[in-house]
């Protein structure tokens, strides 16, 4: 197997970062860092010098594996209850099923201090179950180590919040359980407390509420139709039928600005991807196209693609490069400034395709040199250079079928 290496110019910058951190403490032999010296650091956890990439395939029955993208190394992460759906923060695995959704640490994340960042690897393991009726939303906030996340069961209208200080220590605790009305809903961390949907009189979310860590409203806005979140370093994003809804922090008090889609617009976009955290992302709606949302500028613009699509991220990178797959097949990578298609790969995943289920599994990655869209008909996940003409860097495996597909350490 063909081992991913960081150019040399940048795994010497990434070095620097970790060793020139003003406020970065020193670290003992062999990478270990207590838990006070901050910058996401827990006792006991290696702090390296490139981010520790891995992906995270779950197959229909549930059992889990990791691929390490820098040397190979395969490992098992033993199983979970069949997922409908899997989510990832860059740490943590959710896999959400009908009656919960179970959490498995990949033991790699990034702790993001801005201009630069931190990378941390320590032992993967399972951590239990957070249960629920109905398959929850599941929605992640900045940093694995710090904050929350969000679990919104729709059969029950129970919405959580889950401590994610205390599963990096192992345990599951929950800092905020809501009961709403059923509805296929919202809770997405913001700040120390969230935003969570409210249905209308049909069951249908309609609007949104920002509350704060004990659940008590402090302010609202409508959002028709919400659906789909992703957070940002300008602010939460949450989908609605007429555009999108931006949710800041401005003191104890949070901003919701509505970004109305512009006239006759496609139709809307119902979930997000982005490379973590910067602040443009793309939307996916049904449309041969693309939504991009540059949310600190609270602007949208449609990108129009040669095929419909069926995963598309922004990786907002200086060259404004969207990586999207398309409905047959292709890898394409486009201009997000120009809204030309710079390359494509050729159809890769005939099976996939000829499949309606395994077609709907179709997922993508997206990180700074790398995208990853998982085959999983043909049991195999493609590594694209997205910015050296789409070429194929890798095809991987891993030891379970990538019916879901995450990366982690990112």
């Amino acid at each position: 197997m063909t081992i991913r290496t960081p150019h040399p110019i940048l795994a010497a910058l990434i070095l620097l970062a970790v060793t020139g951190c003003s406020s970065a403490p020193a670290t003992q032999p062999g990478g270990q860092e207590s838990a006070a010296s901050g910058h996401g650091a827990i006792a006991g956890v290696a702090e390296l010098a490139e981010p520790q990439l891995h992906l995270v395939a779950i197959d229909a029955a549930g059992q889990a594996s990791m691929l390490d993208l820098l040397d190979g190394t395969e490992s098992r992460l033993g199983s979970v209850a069949p997922p409908v759906n899997v989510a990832s923060d860059g740490r943590y695995v959710f896999a959400a099923h009908t009656n919960g959704v179970e959490i498995l640490d990949s033991g790699v994340w990034t702790w993001d201090h801005g201009d630069h960042s931190h990378y941390y690897r320590t032992k993967p393991t399972s951590l239990g179950t957070v249960a629920g009726e109905g398959t929850a939303a599941v929605s992640t906030g900045p940093l694995s180590t710090s904050g929350t996340t969000g679990m919104f069961f729709p059969a029950s209208g129970t919405a959580v919040l889950v401590e994610n200080s205390a599963l990096s220590d192992g345990t599951i605790s929950e800092t905020l359980r809501l009961d709403v009305a059923p509805h296929a809903g919202i809770i997405a961390p913001l700040g120390d407390g969230a935003v969570v949907t409210e249905a209308d009189g049909n069951g249908a979310p309609a609007r949104l509420r920002a509350i704060d860590a004990e659940g008590r409203e402090l302010t609202t806005a409508d959002c028709p139709a919400a659906a789909g979140t992703i957070t940002t370093r300008a602010g939460l994003v949450i989908g609605c039928a007429d555009g999108a809804v931006i949710a800041t922090g401005d003191g104890t008090k949070p901003v919701l600005k509505h970004v109305p889609y512009p006239d006759g617009a496609p139709a809307p976009a119902t979930s997000f991807d982005a490379r973590k955290g910067r602040p443009t992302v793309a939307g996916l709606g049904k449309d041969a196209g693309v939504w991009l949302l540059n949310a600190r500028e609270a602007a949208w613009s449609w990108l129009p693609t040669s095929t419909p699509v069926l995963a598309a991220a922004a990786v907002d990178d200086a060259a404004g490069h969207v990586v999207a797959v398309g409905a047959d097949g292709t890898v394409q990578v486009y201009d997000g400034k120009t809204k030309e298609r710079i390359s494509s790969t050729a159809p890769l995943m005939p099976a996939t395709l000829a499949d309606p289920e395994m077609l709907g599994k179709v997922e993508l990655a997206v990180d700074g040199e790398r995208a990853y869209v998982n085959a999983p008909a043909e049991g195999v996940v493609f590594e694209i250079a997205y910015a050296d003409g789409a070429r194929i860097a890798r095809t991987l495996t891993l030891p379970t079928q990538p019916v879901h597909l995450v990366e982690t350490g990112r």
